[in-house]
């Protein structure tokens, strides 16, 4: 198990004394078996430091032990030594550790620095011994398989696991392990005749065996007696029970049928972990019955707890856990194992405070149109019908811009005939007879649309008409229209066209159209009641007489 059963075979392609040369890390068979990485090595001593002359050796399976440099040999981790046997004889061996690292592992196994069972290192091993080392270590296998069908042969009790030869082929110890004392004196006389050697029985517990054979564990690693684990410490299920572990057999022993020693590694931090959970003797009390516990999480706090014949466990924090055992304590019984619900504010969507509510677009939307379809059943369709049309503008028109009210103004004007010049009164003379033409103007003259804002001021004006202000009692023309106070009747004039609606308009100075209205205005109100009230047939005096208008030059 050493540096030559590696895949190079003879210490990985070396023959030289100084050893594999990997000093102690070969991943080899047993060369990094219970191997210590030496962290002063590279520490610079001083010159007149005196080095600590006993050295640690390494031999077959993991064994250890301490040996004493007396010689001061020059040595290196990883060399090949000869040292002094336990009877007689000589053993080969390689150097594991040295320096002040072996002090410090001396103290830790309480092994005193100048105890006389700490033999000397005889000399550096020559090739002759290594050589016959090599061939000593090729008949162990052969002697293991003999010595247990010996075993079988007398009916003993026992299980060899491993026999090592010492380097001078004078001793041969076999490693057994027993449930119970075995007499195997009858097996040394056979083991001795058969091979000539002096046999030594050593026992060895079922941890040591399966270190010395290695494998590797349920976690995927080699296992830990093989690799560093030296002291081996009693497991109990009672490890199994406090870290909440199944407790089955099969997955709580390792390779050596015994508890598996990792079990230990957590115990402590699982301790300190339950000083803060509560402990539940008996199970509790509520309204619905009696809660048992089933499982807890020691690191989360958490508890699980079910009622007789239920397979639904509730889940319970240890804080409610030790406030219901309290209630139970004073007597008291909750309703269920749940804490009570608090009802708490509901805070608002996020969405909600960020963007805001996407219904809000929709609502203005509707809004919008609800409020148009209002505007054009209602105002629109009566201005509609109340005002004509007007004829559309054309961009290349050169009349100045006027303001909303000054439009305004104009068509109501032209809505109510105010273009038209006051009417002649003759109170002298009687109305002639229209003719046909007139008539036909007349008639054109009536059928023109009046409009709808017109319409109460003109039923004011017809009411201060009179006196006494009743239709009745005015004298009429012939063609059914009143006439002014006096019986005479208006004085027809011919109709005029379209375009004689509107007076001319005059260039202005500046280039642009100017009204032919003082100041270039539209009529105001005052000018409009003042031509009316001047009709003859109003009360308070007699119409003075129109101005000739200008002859057109």
């Amino acid at each position: 198990m050493a540096c030559t059963s590696c895949s190079s075979g003879g210490g990985c392609s070396t023959t030289s004394v100084g050893g594999c040369g990997s000093k102690g890390s070969c991943s080899s068979g047993g060369c990094n078996r219970l191997n210590v990485f030496d962290w002063l090595q590279d520490v610079d001593l001083p010159s007149d430091f005196k080095g600590f002359d006993i050295v640690e050796i390494r031999f077959k399976g993991g064994r250890k032990d301490f040996y004493r440099n007396a010689s001061y040999l020059p040595l290196t981790t990883g060399d090949a030594v000869v040292i002094e046997a336990a009877g007689n004889g000589w053993h080969l061996g390689h150097v594991s550790l040295k320096g002040e690292l072996v002090r410090l592992q001396m103290k830790k196994k309480k092994v005193p620095t100048d105890s006389k069972e700490i033999r000397n290192i005889l000399r550096i091993a020559s090739p002759d011994d290594v050589e016959r080392w090599e061939a000593v270590r090729d008949l162990e296998t052969g002697t293991m398989f003999r010595a247990r069908s010996v075993v079988e042969e007398l009916r003993l009790k026992m299980k060899l696991s491993d026999v090592e030869y010492q380097a001078d082929r004078t001793r041969a110890t076999f490693f057994y392990s027993a449930d119970d004392r075995v007499d195997f004196r009858d097996l040394i006389k056979r083991l001795a005749d058969e091979f000539r050697v002096r046999v030594e029985m050593r026992q060895i517990s079922l941890r040591h065996e399966a270190g010395r054979l290695g494998g590797i564990g349920s976690c995927g690693r080699e296992l830990c007696c093989s690799t560093w684990l030296t002291d081996f410490k009693s497991v109990s299920t009672t490890a199994a029970r406090y870290q909440n572990l199944s407790l089955n057999p099969a997955k709580l022993s390792g390779q050596c049928g015994r508890l598996k020693c990792c079990l230990n590694y957590e115990l402590d931090t699982y301790l300190d972990a339950l000083k803060d959970i509560p402990q539940v003797q008996r199970p509790l009390q509520t309204e619905r019955g009696d809660a048992f516990l089933q499982k807890t999480d020691i690191f989360k706090k958490r508890m699980w707890f079910a009622f007789r014949g239920d397979n639904n466990w509730v889940m319970l924090p240890t804080e409610r856990v030790r406030e219901v055992q309290e209630m139970n304590k004073r007597g008291e019984k909750p309703e269920n194992l749940l804490p009570p619900v608090r009802e708490e504010d509901k805070a608002p969507d996020l969405s909600a405070i960020v963007e805001g509510s996407l219904d809000r677009l929709d609502d203005k939307i509707a809004a919008s149109k609800r409020g148009k379809r209002k505007r054009k059943g209602g105002v629109g369709e009566a201005d509609a019908t109340a005002r004509p049309a007007r004829p559309p503008r054309s961009a290349t028109s050169e009349r100045p811009e006027r303001s909303e009210r000054t439009e305004r103004l104009e068509r109501s004007e032209r809505t109510r005939g105010g273009d038209r010049p006051p009417r002649l009164a003759a109170p002298d003379t009687e109305a002639p007879t229209p003719s046909a033409g007139e008539a036909a103007g007349a008639s054109e003259e009536s059928r023109r649309p009046r409009g709808a804002a017109a319409k109460p001021l003109n039923r004011r004006n017809n009411r201060g008409r009179g006196e006494k202000g009743d239709k009745a009692e005015r004298p009429q023309n012939p063609d059914g229209r009143p006439t002014p106070e006096g019986g005479a009747p208006r004085e027809e004039r011919p109709p005029r066209s379209n375009n004689d609606r509107r007076p001319p308009r005059t260039a202005s100075p500046d280039g642009g159209e100017a009204s032919a209205r003082p100041n270039g205005n539209p009529r105001h109100r005052d000018d409009r009641n003042r031509r009316r009230g001047d009709r003859p047939g109003r009360t308070g005096g007699d119409a003075p007489t129109p101005p000739t208008p200008p002859a057109a030059s």
